[in-house]
């Protein structure tokens, strides 16, 4: 029973972890001089349209919806 108990915290320590890395890409930086890219991809299930913007200086890239 203890078995089950502390798998499932570590399933939910792996998730909300996994979960905070994800959402990195999608909170923006500040300071940075991202530029629009004409990539743009479209989820085919909501509709909602995602642009992928790129700092040269670093060349990080940011995934931002778009209205």
């Amino acid at each position: 029973m203890i078995i089950f108990v502390i798998e499932g915290v570590i399933v939910l320590v792996v998730a909300l972890l996994s979960w905070y890395v994800w959402d990195r890409r999608y909170r923006g930086s500040q300071g940075a001089n991202f530029i629009p890219t004409d990539e743009v991809s479209v989820d085919p299930r909501t509709g909602e349209r995602t642009r992928v913007y790129h700092d040269p200086a670093t060349g990080r890239r940011e995934y931002r919806r778009e209205s």
